[in-house]
């Protein structure tokens, strides 16, 4: 094993100054990143609401239901050129005109 010299007190309490000011300046970048990030999610709380509603407008959409609901309330209006010949249950069997 090689041999090391030892240090000087002034080269230890110089050590440990310089470990001191870099474990200071550590903790103040990590709470300017924890105070961006808190920051952030409150930025990001008046966009959420939006967000949700564009994906479900989407999903309706993308889902078929203007085409469902158009259908549903054509044939409604359609219904009245029909003659029902029988029923069984909620099914009917009808003759259009």
């Amino acid at each position: 094993m090689a041999a090391t010299e030892p240090r000087t007190e002034q080269e230890v309490r110089a050590a440990i100054r310089d470990e001191r000011h870099g474990l200071a300046s550590s903790l103040e970048e990590l709470r300017t990143e924890i105070e961006h990030a808190t920051n952030l999610d409150a930025k990001l709380s008046g966009v959420l609401p939006v967000a949700i509603a564009g994906a479900l407008g989407a999903g309706f959409f993308l889902g078929g239901g203007i085409g469902a609901t158009i259908r549903l309330l054509m044939r409604r209006s359609r219904q009245r050129d029909v003659e029902v010949k029988g029923r069984a249950g909620r099914f009917a069997l009808v003759e259009r005109r």
